[in-house]
């Protein structure tokens, strides 16, 4: 039976990890996702999963350690963040082009320099070409229901690459809200039994994992990672459906907020979106006929789809927690505006908060004003703007 529990969004990834029971999990470290692999750690010690637990030394060795575990047929996890993300680069390109389906939350945090343990989201769009399937979370009861389906998602045989759930450091991470938790009989049974396609460990069918390949047959491996990466858009979403039968919670690859009548509308990943339906709401009480896209998949990301949602709207302010340093406007931004076409509306890239710098209520209905004075007025003015910075 369901329960309803209070827990912080890194107790909830690590619930769910324990709900599921993997094979092989490596940990390091690293603010702020340390509490939710030394919770998971303590599920280990008491007894409560069977996981095989390396403690390793840095974040470059755990996922070293997860590609050698998923190698050999292991249901394999870890967690990171921020440096730790980056260090883990090398290999985390590697683990997705053999097609290991390795599950790894990532605890959104700004990279350095200068340091800063602040929420962003320049960790996970760093290695957002590395080919894993990326999801990110509003709320608490986000972070563990996707947790839960990306073992489903990665392991699917049309698809077999490695999944992140984003969740974003401190405003998720280390804050407590009321979720709904299945219990460990209900998802074991959901995500059911890992079986790998192949395994090191198979000698009856021996294979060769991590080969050279030169010019004759790397294309063509490249051009399987890619069809994984689109089938992956179905599969999203027919798990999505499955575990709304199961839990009453379906998921998609993004959730419209007001948006059937919307002139003007935000889109965003992240906790960021739950603060826009508040402002949307706000907005509508001054007669602004404003909605929210909620962004929850970004790779791959539902371009089309995403483009049709936005068609009614006048105006559309992309929201971006990171940048990309020598294109105009943030990775989300650019995504949107490479779908958009005749008819589209006009987009505009907001870019906030990075290194944790606050976004209020205030802040998006500024931006809902804006949006309806472009509307009025014709004019966009300045495409790319900033929210929040002291200039």
């Amino acid at each position: 039976m369901p329960t309803l529990v209070a827990m912080t969004g890194n107790d909830a990834g690590a619930e769910a990890l324990k709900d599921v029971n993997p094979d092989v999990a490596a940990v390091f470290p690293i603010t702020p996702q340390t509490e939710l692999m030394h919770r998971f750690a303590s599920f280990v010690h008491d007894g409560v999963v069977d996981t095989e637990l390396i403690l390793v030394e840095s974040e470059h060795s755990a996922q070293s350690a997860c590609f050698g575990a998923a190698a050999s047929g292991a249901r394999t996890i870890t967690a990171t963040s921020s440096q730790g993300l980056l260090l883990m680069a090398e290999i985390c390109a590697i683990t997705a082009a053999t097609r290991l389906p390795v599950v790894m939350p990532v605890v959104n945090r700004a990279i350095s320099a200068p340091v800063n343990i602040g929420c962003d989201h320049s960790d996970s769009m760093f290695v957002r070409d590395a080919g894993w399937v990326q999801l990110y979370c509003e709320n608490v009861q986000e972070v563990y229901d996707s947790v839960v389906q990306a073992f489903r998602i990665g392991e699917h045989k049309d698809v077999l690459l490695p999944v992140m759930v984003c969740l974003d450091g401190f405003i998720i991470s280390h804050t407590m809200e009321g979720l709904e938790v299945l219990g460990p009989e209900a998802v074991r049974e959901f995500v059911g039994e890992y079986d790998p396609p192949l395994s090191l460990l198979d000698t009856a069918n021996p294979v060769t994992v991590g080969p050279l390949h030169l010019s004759d047959y790397y294309f063509e491996c490249r051009r399987q990672l890619i069809e994984g990466m689109e089938n992956a858009r179905r599969v999203i979403a027919e798990v999505g459906r499955e575990y709304g039968d199961l839990s009453g919670r379906a998921y998609g690859h993004f959730e419209p907020y007001r948006l059937d009548d919307a002139e003007v509308a935000i889109a965003a990943l992240g906790s960021t979106c739950g603060t826009a339906k508040v402002a949307a709401d706000r907005a509508r009480e001054k007669g602004i006929k404003a909605g929210v896209l909620k962004l929850r998949t970004f790779r791959p990301f539902p371009g089309e789809e995403v483009t049709d949602a936005l068609k009614g709207c006048g105006a559309v302010a992309v929201m971006d927690r990171s940048v990309s340093y020598g294109l105009r406007g943030g990775p989300v931004f650019n995504e949107v505006r490479s779908f958009a076409g005749n008819g589209s509306p006009r987009l505009l890239s907001y870019v906030y908060g990075l290194g944790g710098r606050e976004i209020g209520v205030r802040d998006l209905e500024g931006i809902f004003a804006e949006l309806a004075k472009i509307n009025g007025d014709g004019e966009p003015g300045e495409i790319y703007r900033y929210v929040g910075l002291r200039e």
